[in-house]
């Protein structure tokens, strides 16, 4: 593995080396030193996005005619519209406050600043704005405690959702509070932090919310809204709802949905399009409809589409050599690009070191740590504003010439935002117009102002910038990294264009080069290429810019890539998130579904007693069963010569061991059954199954038992004591799957019938009735075994997925990883040619680190 994907500072961020992950060191049984030993990692669940077939679900399509369907499309198109224009109000409330709270603090700081600059109390200025800045960041970091999902952007976690992985606590009510509130707080207290990406975060909370008209935080508040009752129909609406979060913040509906289908969902479908589409429209349209109307109070003007807005671009008409950009300019941008992709790998390789001590040396700590290095954060970024402005700020006259009279957050002229700190009345502080700013204004000024930044300025402040931005990102508050990255990249592009104007003579246009520097160096920190395209073109409202701006972010992206990750793939990667990429790489093709898939397998059978179920259910975290029978009758033909079933023997045989020690984990549980019969079941068996010392005289043991591996799971085909050792090890006939939250709803509902009884005497459950918990089922745990009967059968068929999707052991990985991404599966069974399931696939094995792990134990083996 040649080049590089994880990022080292200290040599050069692109040596990947020989390190393993512990997926690999376990396959391959190798030890780590204790210094190398990579941040702890979590099991994340999957979700369940492929549809489970099953009778209940065959009756609702059954009873659906072309007018119920009708009506069912037109409540998700009313969703679609309603969760657009909640983005776009979340975003008015968010822009209003943070407005407000920005502009009283400035204004009672700028007021000491002059007061002060004669009467040599500075130091009481900078006493008023450390004190602004960390009452607001503190309250920022109490709500991150609250709910600590709310930290950081939101993105990493919206993506992973997106691509089927479920994060606890990432669209719930409380994170969509805490979030909104604290990032209006993070910002307000001079962070260098944005609020683009906490609205995408938020946005997705509004789309997964909204359309189920509950929460878990008000359980009591409940509505008999029966739609939209699946993972499936959720992560549309996710989708939706991200999309209008990025349509809201930069004004952008194409770009809004596009980064929905880049970034965002690894499952797309033409009919999503068009209403993730109509969802960033009605976002746009609402946000744009009251703040034009507050900030112009001319209602219905619709001239401030998004939260942040470039202005338009345009030469003074002064100036007839002018032009936005040339054929010359583009071997500029494209050394930008590579500039910006060296900065934009630089920033992710310093933040990753930088989450990676946070990981191992302040989050398991006390949470009042996180508060306090938030305040850190916080008060260095006060001191280091103000004493730059004092000290490194330049005085420049006001009569520099500017473009044209362009407008900041709506009423404000550019020129309102300058800054005279320290100057003389005709002059001002570069700095200071800088730093004494909102970070949207800052992004006009170096966007539309012309000569009015001194090039040490500009190199002082990108430094600075790009320091504490990095250092900012990851502290325990909402935080975005939009903005900073294109506040920095702008900079760096107005740097240029100052030398090329200086050094070169060149007539350029200095607002073209920072909003270059801006894409290039955002690109080089996130590495998105279409969807970040439009979304600049749309906040310049300047179709000629897309040429130059597609360029720079693809050669910005791959020379990112050259050394590492973007910024969220690499915090992806350090939660520990098993993220399926688009495709595998071609040398993964040498292995098969039978390499990569678990062969030992926890199934049930059509008829299952209770006392079964229960012991399956709480001795293992499998999230779905396999339905299995087994054939006696054509046992000896079946055994005669298929190397196919040869092959599942010995998967069965090389894992009875865990087998043996699962059963006996299995009876400890079964123990605490209110059951005087079912425990006396299990210390029979305990009695039976002595440990042994080695594996092979456990396995004996095992075959040489008089009943099954798992205790009577299927009541009509007991053990007999006849039994051969193939008998106890006969292949089983794969029949479908069984979700764990669906037993669990058959047992807490008493879904079963009793021995004497036909299993048509069992109760039957309508398709509401098995999804009225969605999203938090009820688990096993919480069952009241009390008012169980041990003895009474379950009847799983009527609500199996009788017919999941499945690979035979001889299939290619990339075919299996196509169809496993594609279709959005949670399980994946192995079935070989005469129907006998032999293992099962999971999210886990398809994830890079375990394949690379099973294709090195291949070439060992070769």
């Amino acid at each position: 593995m040649a080049c590089c994907r994880s990022c080292f500072c200290c040599q050069c961020c692109c040596r990947e080396g020989e390190t393993r992950t512990p997926e690999e060191l376990t396959i391959l049984g190798e030890l780590r030193d204790e210094e190398d030993e990579i941040l702890p990692r979590k099991d994340y669940e999957s979700l369940d996005y492929d549809r489970c077939i099953n009778e209940p679900y065959v009756e609702v399509l059954e009873g659906l005619d072309n007018k119920k369907a009708r009506k069912y499309e037109a409540v998700r198109w009313v969703m679609v519209f309603v969760i657009g224009v909640t983005v776009g109000l979340v975003g008015l409330f968010v822009d209003f406050f943070v407005h407000l709270f920005t502009k009283i603090k400035f204004s009672v700081v700028a007021d000491s600043i002059e007061k002060c600059t004669d009467r040599g109390c500075l130091s009481l200025s900078l006493l008023e704005l450390l004190t602004f800045n960390m009452v607001f960041v503190f309250i920022a970091s109490l709500l991150v405690l609250i709910e600590p999902v709310a930290a950081g952007s939101g993105i990493p976690e919206i993506k992973s959702y997106l691509n089927g992985v479920k994060i606890p606590g990432i669209v719930r009510l409380r994170t969509f509070l805490c979030k909104a509130a604290g990032v209006l707080f993070s910002v307000a207290g001079g962070l260098f932090v944005g609020k683009e990406g906490p609205m995408i975060h938020s946005g997705a909370i509004v789309g997964a919310g909204l359309p189920q008209f509950q929460s878990i935080t008000f359980k009591r508040v409940k509505f008999d809204f029966p739609y939209f009752r699946s993972d499936r129909d959720k992560r549309d609406f996710v989708s939706a709802g991200a999309a209008a979060g990025v349509a809201a913040a930069f004004g952008a509906p194409i770009g809004g949905t596009l980064f929905s289908l880049e970034e965002g969902s690894s499952f797309w479908n033409q009919a999503l399009t068009w209403k993730v589409l109509f969802c960033s429209m009605s976002a746009t349209f609402t946000l744009n409809f009251f703040r034009s109307g507050i900030n112009f109070n001319k209602w219905g003007s619709f001239q401030l589409p998004g939260l942040l807005n470039f202005g338009e671009f345009k030469c003074s008409d002064g100036e007839k050599k002018c032009h936005l950009w040339t054929a010359v300019d583009l071997g500029f941008f494209v050394l930008m690009g590579v500039v910006g992709g060296l900065l934009g790998a630089l920033f992710n390789c310093m933040n990753k070191c930088l989450a990676k001590y946070r990981m191992r040396h302040i989050h398991p700590k006390a949470r009042f740590i996180r508060v306090l290095e938030s305040l850190l954060v916080a008060m260095v970024t006060t001191v280091v504003i103000f004493l730059a402005s004092v000290l490194l700020g330049e005085c420049r006259d006001l009569s520099s010439p500017t473009t044209h009279n362009s407008t900041v957050s709506g009423s404000e002229d550019i020129n309102s935002t300058i800054r005279q700190f320290f100057c003389s009345n005709k002059s001002y502080n570069d700095m200071a117009t800088l730093f004494f700013n909102p970070q949207e204004a800052a992004i006009h000024q170096l966007f539309h102002q012309d000569g009015t930044f001194s090039p040490a300025t500009l190199s002082i402040f990108f430094l600075l910038y790009f320091l504490l931005a990095c250092w900012t990102y990851g502290v325990s508050v909402p935080s975005g990294l939009f903005v900073p990255s294109l506040l920095c990249g702008a900079a760096f592009g107005r740097l240029v264009a100052n030398i090329l104007k200086v050094k070169l003579g060149l007539h350029i246009y200095s607002g073209t080069f920072a909003l270059i520097g801006a894409a290039a160096f955002l690109g080089g920190v996130v590495r998105m290429t279409i969807s970040l395209t439009v979304i600049l073109i749309e906040s310049t409202n300047e179709i000629t810019y897309g040429l130059p701006i597609m360029i720079t972010l693809m050669v910005a992206k791959w020379t990112g890539d050259f050394f590492n990750k973007g910024i969220y793939d690499i915090h992806i990667q350090l939660k520990g998130v098993p993220l399926l990429e688009w495709e595998t790489e071609v040398e993964m093709d040498k292995l098969t579904a039978s390499d990569i898939m678990e062969p030992n397998l926890t199934y049930v059978y059509p008829h299952t007693r209770v006392q079964s179920l229960v012991s399956i259910l709480r001795t293992t975290v499998y999230h779905a069963f396999p339905v299995v029978t087994e054939n006696r009758q054509n046992e000896r033909d079946f055994m005669k010569g298929n190397i196919l079933i040869s092959n599942n023997i010995r998967f069965k045989k090389s894992n009875i061991v865990s087998r043996a020690a699962e059963q006996r984990r299995r009876c400890q549980s079964m123990k605490s059954y209110p059951s005087s019969e079912l425990r006396n079941v299990c210390d029979d068996q305990n009695a039976a199954a002595e440990p042994a010392e080695e594996g092979e005289d456990l396995l004996q043991q095992m075959l040489e038992r008089r009943h099954a591996p798992y205790p009577n799971l299927y009541p009509d085909q007991s053990p007999s004591e006849e039994w051969t050792m193939e008998e106890r090890f006969r292949p089983l006939t794969f029949h479908g799957l069984i979700l764990r939250s669906q037993l669990v709803n058959l047992l807490i509902r008493g879904v079963c019938y009793s021995e004497n009884q036909s299993s048509a005497t069992q109760p039957r459950l309508s398709f509401t009735e098995m999804t009225e918990d969605y999203p938090r089922y009820p688990d096993i745990h919480e069952v009241d075994l009390a008012l169980l009967n041990p003895r009474m059968i379950v009847d799983v068929t009527p609500y199996m997925n009788s017919c999941p999707y499945t690979v035979s052991p001889n299939t290619r990985i990339s075919q299996v990883f196509n169809l496993f991404r594609t279709m959005g599966l949670r399980h994946l069974p192995v079935v070989n040619a005469v129907g006998e399931i032999v293992g099962i696939i999971t999210r886990h094995n398809l994830t890079h680190e375990f394949l690379v792990a099973k294709l090195r134990q291949h070439y060992i083996t070769i």
